[in-house]
């Protein structure tokens, strides 16, 4: 059969890093989006040595439409056109909203909701001529039920959620299939914020006792792609029962 292309951002470390791990184990050539230089493209040589897949690294800001112009452009020219499209790329803030920059509302804004848009309208694009594709972005509780002093996170979130089930419905007819997953608590860095006592706590209002492990998104992203194509629009949670 003949390997699937996949394009993933924020994949130079945590969830981006096990998506694009679990893809490449399975043969997909990839390519790989994430701000820093040098662990992005690090992880592409690791990742193309250890699968025998080709794994392109492109660093720079999801927000940016050039670059991600770019990016699916040259990911078509030396790869071919994407069949898999993971929109993991996203940032945090915590505070007040009342307290809050619009130069950090914009950042987490730019980054959350319009890299997502950015990535679907291009690979989109790639997959609207061959009538298939997978487009799968990632999300969280917090955009299903929002969060105290996350208001600007929750808020991108939900523009996720509701993105990806507009989107579902437009592209249903080209055969292109959007999903979202909705995340709990991830052991991630960007949970690392919590002391010993606050995971704690945490860990004690999820049923499932724990936090949940990047392997274990991997694998339902995985499961994602190769799912019949009647599976479409669906904010599919993963909280370990916590919500």
């Amino acid at each position: 059969m003949t390997p699937k292309i996949a394009f993933v951002t924020g994949a130079s470390r945590g969830i981006g890093a096990a998506i694009a791990e679990k893809l490449a184990s399975e043969g997909c050539h990839l390519a790989i989006l994430g701000r820093a230089k040098d662990p992005l493209e690090q992880k592409a040589l690791k990742l193309s040595k250890a699968y025998s897949v080709t794994c392109l690294a492109f660093p720079g800001d999801v927000g940016d439409e050039d670059f991600i112009e770019g990016a699916f452009a040259r990911t078509k020219e030396r790869l071919g056109a994407v069949d898999i499209l993971i929109n993991n790329a996203g940032i945090s803030h915590i505070g007040l909203l009342t307290e809050m920059e619009l130069s950090e509302w914009n950042r987490l804004l730019s980054t959350n909701l319009t890299g997502v848009f950015l990535c679907c309208k291009y690979g989109a694009g790639q997959m609207l001529g061959r009538k298939k594709g997978k487009i799968i972005n990632i999300s969280s509780v917090w955009g299903n039920v929002g969060a105290s002093c996350e208001a600007a996170y929750s808020a991108s979130k939900g523009g996720v959620n509701a993105l990806t089930k507009a989107l579902a419905k437009e592209l249903a007819p080209s055969g292109i299939q959007v999903n979202a997953i909705a995340l709990g608590a991830i052991d991630t860095d960007m949970n690392r914020c919590f002391s010993t006592e606050e995971r704690t706590a945490l860990e004690e209002e999820i049923p499932w006792g724990r936090f949940g492990t990047v392997k274990e998104v991997a694998e339902l992203a995985y499961a994602l792609t190769e799912t019949p194509p009647y599976l479409t629009g669906q904010i599919i949670t993963m909280d370990g029962g916590w919500t």
